[in-house]
């Protein structure tokens, strides 16, 4: 704390939530997961996938696009549908990537008074929830 900050000040806490609070990339296995179940063609997905991320990389990607691409198996596959495969994806997925001492630190800081937040790329429906299952309300 600075001498003109306020001991009384909010303090943030801000986490990434790929390779950082999770070991994994929850988009790209997400991506995987819907081509195991059978949503997605396994080479066709794979191919645009990495045209993508190409773009990503190379600074020229089309978020838009990239979001219809990343979200049009749950969209072909209706809410229903899509709230069962996920949550088969947070039990075969996401419950064994969540390490104890991710869950420490954050328990560390929501004690301490601090305002947790997640900040990620990846879209809500994949991430609200991982965020949820972290004990995280803010994403």
């Amino acid at each position: 704390m600075t001498p003109d900050t306020p001991a009384s000040a909010p303090r943030l806490a801000l986490f990434d939530l790929d390779h950082t609070l999770l070991p994994i990339d929850s988009d790209f296995e997400w991506g995987e997961f819907t081509t195991r179940i059978g949503w997605t063609d396994a080479q066709e997905f794979g191919r645009r996938n990495a045209e993508f991320f190409a773009h990503y990389q190379a600074g020229t990607l089309d978020i838009r696009a990239y979001v219809r691409f990343a979200t049009e198996a749950v969209r072909q596959q209706g809410p229903e549908a899509a709230a069962a495969a996920h949550a088969q994806f947070m039990r075969e997925v996401i419950a064994p990537a969540i390490r104890p001492q991710a869950l420490e630190l954050l328990r560390q800081h929501q004690q301490a008074g601090d305002h947790v937040l997640i900040i990620t790329a990846t879209n809500e429906f994949v991430t609200r929830p991982i965020a949820q299952a972290l004990g995280v309300g803010e994403l």
